[in-house]
């Protein structure tokens, strides 16, 4: 008999550890020095601090155990500064004034590397309006240089969306894929269903559609999507409409 309980306590002991984390940060940025840095996850609408340190000489360390891996963002007061993967294992964040890096372990390497090259993507995007002046300076036909730029502005978007796609789709099954998810759905002015949303939602396993972030997102996407039929309905109605 105490050897039972021996080994459920020991079971209990296990699983109640999860995943333990340690965080070695570095920062050359001046204004970091002296302040407060917190580990903040998104808690039914709220951001809900997890742990904290403050920024030593441009160092700064975190440790703990959480029960399960989460996506958290690093502030400064009420600023968000950066996201990353709280999970089992060493992490190591780099902090200068051109880049922010999380990386040690197996979702921040991945995480990083899918911002790494989306940054790069849209360098190349917003790299189109200066060759745009370039080839006018140059004495090209306006006609001629527009129609260059938007075949060369829809293949870089068209590599962007396959790009997040393939990178929301290779994470389905693990909190990378819901995160980016939203990330994208943030970057629209409210939830919409876009070509782009639809197209990663009709390949999506259940598990990613029942995710609660994902759920809510789509169900307020698709609202929103009625309610501007409606208007257009509407406004096609009325004789005083222009």
């Amino acid at each position: 008999m105490n050897k039972l309980f021996s080994l459920i306590f020991l079971l209990l002991s296990l699983t109640s550890c999860g995943s333990k984390y340690k965080i070695e940060g570095t920062s050359s940025v001046t204004s970091l020095d002296g302040k407060k840095l917190f580990l903040k996850v998104l808690q039914n609408g709220e951001w809900v601090s997890v742990d904290s340190a403050e920024v030593i000489h441009g160092l700064f360390t975190m440790k703990g155990s959480v029960d399960s891996i989460l996506m958290v963002t690093l502030y400064m007061d009420d600023e968000s500064i950066m996201p990353l993967v709280l999970e089992d294992g060493a992490i190591t964040i780099s902090i200068d004034d051109t880049q922010m890096t999380a990386k040690g372990t197996p979702l921040n390497d991945a995480l990083y590397e899918f911002i790494d090259k989306k940054n790069a993507m849209d360098l190349k995007i917003a790299d189109l309006q200066r060759k745009e002046a370039r080839m006018v300076m140059d004495g090209g036909d306006l006609s001629d240089i527009h129609e260059e730029l938007n075949k060369e502005g829809e293949a870089l978007a068209n590599e962007m969306n396959a790009y997040i796609k393939k990178f929301i789709s290779d994470n389905y099954e693990n909190i990378l894929g819901p995160s980016v998810f939203m990330m994208l759905g943030n970057n629209l002015p409210y939830p919409l269903m876009t070509p782009q949303i639809e197209d990663i939602m009709k390949d999506a396993p259940l598990t990613f559609k029942e995710n609660k972030m994902v759920k809510e997102f789509i169900t307020k996407s698709r609202e929103n999507m009625q309610l501007l039929e409606e208007r257009r309905r509407v406004e096609q109605n009325d004789p005083m409409h222009p």
